[in-house]
């Protein structure tokens, strides 16, 4: 798809077409947003869609998770005018930080963590990343922030799959992304 190409209906996800599928084998995620996010109208609608189910809510801050969520999480920060909080891997941050381990959508162990000093207690923060596989990267997001007393306002990515991972999300917090349900089996698939 060109990059400068518009459709003329623009449905929920249309955007999607943009992504590139994963040709680098299994450590690497399985399709590849970055043309999404160079698509002006694309990352735009993108936002929209995540955004559309949080309106009126209070969100106080968005936080993106390492590194891809930094993209996404950005442009939703800059939409809602909100400040945006940096959830990253750890041994990136040169401050005070808080830890937490998990386990990613490979299988390997690693360690997520956030300056100690950026959410207060009762800030509500929305958690933006790009893709949620099996669910450990955000679920150690969400305990990080809920760590330092702050409140999960949502959880939005361009797709929550129905992992049980994913299913633990959706039962738990408000969620957004961007996949409509006719094309969410194809995407828990990997098609």
């Amino acid at each position: 798809m060109d990059l400068c190409h518009v459709p003329t209906v623009r449905e929920k996800g249309w955007y999607l077409a943009l992504m590139a599928p994963n040709i680098k084998g299994p450590n690497f995620a399985w399709l590849d947003p970055s043309r999404l996010y160079c698509h002006p109208q694309g990352l735009q609608d993108c936002v929209a869609d995540l955004l559309q189910p949080f309106q009126g809510d209070p969100i106080d801050m968005v936080a993106g998770i390492d590194a891809m969520g930094f993209i996404l999480g950005a442009a939703v920060a800059a939409a809602l005018q909100k400040g945006f909080l940096a959830i990253r891997k750890a041994g990136h941050l040169c401050v005070e930080t808080v830890t937490q381990p998990y386990t990613d959508y490979t299988g390997r162990e690693k360690v997520l963590e956030v300056r100690s000093d950026a959410i207060l207690p009762g800030l509500r923060v929305l958690l933006v990343d790009q893709w949620i596989e099996t669910g450990g990267t955000m679920r150690a997001a969400i305990q990080l922030v809920e760590q330092l007393g702050g409140v999960v306002a949502g959880v939005a990515a361009i797709c929550i799959e129905d992992s049980e991972g994913g299913r633990w999300i959706r039962e738990r917090y408000k969620c957004a992304h961007c996949v409509p349900p006719s094309l969410q089996p194809r995407f828990n698939r990997h098609q």
